[in-house]
């Protein structure tokens, strides 16, 4: 079965300043962009998030994921592997949903860890590759292939924007997801020409009918 907004829940996993700085398998850029758009996705479609830290009080949150979820206090842990934090387990089994979507910071550790307990939860979990980061290429790529043979699967943070809308004519989230591509994602720009053309073929097609 696929994702959908309301079958799955989505875990953020510790995108905090110190970690961001030690990616080299990934621009910082194009991190925070994918994990942007992701969270923005989670209010869109109503899915429920969860954002986690560790040891917070040497770190903060990164302030422009933080302010997308106001009313929520990251869960902060200990440990390295999320899913063996009582709280962040409780609140996955409390949400509901046997599909979990994880991102985070590094790949080959907190996010490793995390996936492989999630499965062997027998949780079904998806990871999300381009909105996360390890110390390197290799690392990143490595760990994306040991979560794959365990079982995960892998999507990009538009593939996985994308399969949540599935149809366009789901008008409650059609406008909101335009903006959101517009803005984050690189095809955005071919949104905002299609959307030109549209309007200037309508244009000139109320020209017509008037001469």
């Amino acid at each position: 079965m696929a994702l959908s907004p309301g079958n799955h829940s989505l875990l953020l996993i510790d995108y905090q300043y110190l970690q961001l700085l030690t990616i080299r398998s990934h621009t910082t850029a194009a991190v925070i962009s994918h994990v942007i758009a992701l969270s923005k996705a989670s209010r869109i479609f109503g899915s429920p998030a969860l954002l986690t830290t560790a040891f917070a009080e040497q770190q903060d949150l990164i302030g422009d994921i933080a302010q997308l979820f106001p009313e929520q206090v990251p869960l902060d842990r200990n440990t390295m592997n999320a899913m063996e934090d009582p709280y962040v387990v409780e609140w996955v089994r409390r949400s509901g949903k046997k599909k979990v979507v994880m991102a985070g910071l590094w790949t080959e550790v907190c996010l490793q860890l995390s996936v492989l307990k999630a499965l062997e939860a027998g949780y079904e979990v998806y990871i999300i590759t381009d909105a996360s980061g390890g110390a390197s290429l290799e690392e990143h790529q490595k760990a994306i292939e040991c979560m794959v043979e365990a079982g995960a699967k892998q999507l990009t943070t538009w593939s996985y924007i994308n399969e949540l809308q599935r149809n366009w004519d789901r008008e409650d989230t059609t406008g909101a997801l335009t903006t959101l591509l517009e803005e984050y994602d690189p095809l955005g720009t071919g949104f905002r020409w299609e959307g030109q053309l549209r309007n200037y073929l309508f244009s000139r097609k109320l020209q017509d009918c008037y001469h």
